[in-house]
């Protein structure tokens, strides 16, 4: 009986090791998501890493990462925009590397520093600062913003680099930056709770040597509760070489990701999410 308690010890104290990166969004970070449902396997790559972006003890948002591609499928988050400082340190994911690492994202300082990591060991896992080094026309792109959250730690978790794409610079600071701060502000007039997921397509082209895809597209969705009988939906993508956004409706968003990703049809929200 002794044997068995202890067994069970191990096994769950295992398993709160693996509170970071997870095996699955339903049921280890089910609350960025609407109605608790993550979008369908549609968007999944070839070597995937689900990750439940902790800062301080705290869950902040779920990120889908690409491990090969070096940059994330997407982020979810619920939106909840507010004033604040704009952080500047970066942080990056130690699970990544694996489970016995700490499962709160670290500067990379830290993990080289206190957790003897080499910086060769963490770069195999993830992007690096170093990646984003001597970028011309491209600079680090949130998928999920600072600007829409509303406390310094929360601003603080969106600075990780498994949250970040190389994006064109100047849709970066232009259409993209309009969409974030003036559109979503428009389109949440009303809305209790909105869900959003910000996501990349990858593209052709590379930075860091190879390592890091740049996207051809970025794109944006979100579902919003106005009240008990009345939900709303609205989406955007962009050509990570343009500085334009398209309004879209979700449908046909999901439409143009099942061709862009060309792995089935992509569901994104619960099918209680208006599609038109």
């Amino acid at each position: 009986l002794w044997l068995l308690l202890l067994l069970q010890v191990l096994v769950s104290c295992l398993w709160l090791g693996h509170s970071e990166v997870v095996t699955s969004f339903e049921t280890s970070c089910p609350q960025f998501f609407f109605r608790e449902i993550p979008p369908n396997e549609a968007l999944e790559p070839q070597n995937p890493a689900w990750i439940c972006q902790r800062y301080k003890n705290q869950y902040y948002f779920a990120t889908l990462y690409d491990r090969k591609m070096r940059i994330p499928v997407y982020s979810a988050y619920i939106y909840q925009p507010g004033p604040g400082k704009r952080p500047k340190t970066w942080l990056v994911e130690p699970q990544l590397m694996g489970p016995t690492y700490p499962k709160t994202m670290e500067k990379e300082w830290t993990l080289l520093n206190q957790y003897n990591v080499s910086l060769e060991k963490l770069s195999q896992s993830q992007a690096v600062l170093h990646d984003y080094k001597n970028l011309t026309g491209l600079n680090r792109g949130h998928l999920n913003p600072n600007g829409h959250h509303d406390d310094y730690s929360s601003r603080m978790a969106t600075f990780t680099l498994t949250n970040i794409v190389p994006q064109d610079e100047k849709l970066n600071g232009g259409a993209w930056n309009n969409y974030e701060q003036q559109t979503m502000i428009r389109r949440t007039q009303g809305c209790t709770t909105t869900y959003a997921i910000v996501g990349a397509v990858p593209g052709n082209n590379y930075i860091a040597k190879g390592r890091v895809n740049k996207p051809s597209h970025l794109w944006s969705a979100a579902c919003c509760v106005v009240d008990n009988n009345y939900i709303k939906a609205w989406a955007v993508i962009a050509e990570n070489d343009k500085n334009e956004v398209h309004l879209l409706t979700l449908g046909e968003l999901e439409d143009t990701l099942t061709q862009l990703y060309g792995r089935g049809q992509v569901s994104l929200f619960d099918s209680d999410c208006p599609r038109d």
